[in-house]
Order: structure tokens, then C-alpha cells, then sequence
């Protein structure tokens, strides 16, 4: 264990089975949160976080889910609630993309993409912040953005959309949840390497695509985690409604 700047605190991290989530996951319990891992289906994986936090001496609880689902949502947070007594932190990490070109995208792809990316940080963070503000402590809550909300990748209409309109959305609740003492951020991530990077590009393809970056490599889900730490930290005590992008410089123009 680390430092233990977030002793006490409780965090429901979404979409926190695998990659950047789990990492994010970790990082915190290495600071002293308790956390509740969030899955979709790959139980298995999620009970290999929460050990993997046991081990590390930490506590921690699979809290199964599909974050589109609002009903699920609510059972979500009951159980978070139920296990820990309370909630100050909430990271929006679940994510879905459906690539298809505009003229080939049916109505379910974007109503899927949507479901997870929009829906999903919309009803999550709702539940999160009438939780904080019965608990009149403050809290923090951090979207896992994209430099897609940024820059408009063809064939990802529904996750360009997405991802800009939950930038939107968190300076909105920043400025609405202010006076209760919650901060509100958001992180874009770059190109990370994580394993559903595996689903678009081989392992060849990802080691030459990194080497066009400017640092010359892809990003690692450590680097991400950590910026979610700070940001939920005392550290960010005067920083809400901020975007941090931890791209290595993705949208920079290339040196090339």
C-alpha cells in the first residue's frame, strides 16, 4: 500500500474488470479507498480485481452491472451503499464503440454505443451525486473521456457524440454541484494500451502505430489511473469542471 491520501473514502469504479477501470481500481486502493468493482459480465475477471485488492490490503466488492440499464444501475449503487455505507467517489470508465462509416451504422449501433458511453455516465452520475449530497461531505466524480470527443475519427459517430456530450455534461454538473461540495472533471485519454485495443489492431500494428506517436509509444492504463487519483485528490482540491487530456500529445501535430 501507498499513501494513504484517500483512507476512507469510497469509490465505484465502472467498467473496472480490465484495462484502464482495473487500473484505475488498484490505484485507488493503493491510496487508501475502498472500492467497488464494476462488471458486465467477465465475472471472473472482476473477482481477480477484488482479490488482487485483498491482496494488496484493501477491501473491495464486485458490484455487477450493466450500466445502461438504469434499474441495474440503482441495485449497482444499493449494493456499494449496503457494503461500504456510503459513497464520495464515482469514476464513469464503462465504455462501448460500435465502429461502422455513417452511411452503414443501423439505429442499435448508435442506441448501444449510447446506452453505455451517454446513458450510462448520465444515470451513474445522478445516483452518485443525490448519494453525495444526502451525505452533505462532498465527493468527486471523474469521466473517462476520449481525445474522440476532441477529434472526429471517422467511423465513430456514436462515440465522437458520446464522448463530447459527457465533456458537456460534467462542466454542467460542475457548475450545478458546486455548492454541495462535489467536483466534477473529466480525462481524455490518448491511444492506451489495453486489451480492447486488441478487438481493432494487432499486436504488430499497435507496436508500428506507436512508434508514430510523439513519445513513441501508446500510453499505459497506469498513466490514466493516475490522473483520476490526483484529480479525486485533496491535491485537486480547486480544480472542477477541467478536461485532462493524457494523450502523450495524440492530437498534436505529428513531427513526421
Amino acid at each position: 500500500m501507498e499513501s494513504k491520501s484517500l483512507a476512507g473514502k469510497v469509490a465505484l469504479v465502472t467498467g473496472s474488470s480490465r484495462g484502464i477501470g482495473r487500473a484505475i481500481a488498484i490505484e485507488l486502493v493503493n491510496h487508501g479507498a475502498n472500492v467497488a468493482v464494476n462488471a458486465l459480465t467477465h465475472c471472473e475477471e472482476g473477482l481477480e480485481v477484488v482479490h488482487q485488492i485483498e491482496a494488496l490490503g484493501g477491501k473491495a466488492v464486485l458490484v455487477q452491472a450493466d450500466v445502461s440499464d438504469r434499474q441495474q444501475d440503482e441495485q449497482m449503487f444499493a449494493n456499494t451503499i449496503r457494503q461500504f455505507g456510503r459513497l464520495d467517489i464515482l469514476v464513469n470508465n464503462a465504455a462501448s464503440s460500435i465502429r461502422k462509416p455513417l452511411l452503414e451504422l443501423e439505429v442499435s449501433d448508435v442506441e448501444k454505443t449510447w446506452g453505455v458511453c451517454l446513458w450510462g455516465v448520465f444515470h451513474c452520475s445522478q445516483l452518485a451525486a443525490r448519494q453525495m449530497v444526502q451525505q452533505e461531505q462532498g465527493g468527486n466524480i471523474v469521466n473517462i473521456s476520449s481525445v474522440h470527443a476532441f477529434r472526429p475519427f471517422p467511423s465513430s459517430t456514436a462515440y465522437n457524440g458520446a464522448k463530447a456530450a459527457i465533456n458537456h455534461m460534467a462542466a454542467t454538473w460542475a457548475v450545478e454541484l458546486a455548492s454541495h461540495g462535489i467536483r466534477v472533471n473529466t480525462i481524455e485519454p490518448g491511444w492506451i494500451d489495453t486489451p480492447g485495443e486488441r478487438r481493432y489492431a494487432t499486436e504488430e500494428q499497435i507496436k508500428e502505430g506507436g512508434q508514430r506517436l510523439l513519445l513513441k509509444r501508446l500510453g499505459t492504463p497506469e498513466e490514466i489511473a493516475k490522473g483520476v487519483r490526483f484529480l479525486v485528490s485533496d491535491d485537486a482540491a480547486y480544480i472542477t469542471g477541467t478536461c485532462l487530456r493524457i494523450d502523450g500529445g495524440f492530437v498534436l501535430p505529428s513531427t513526421a
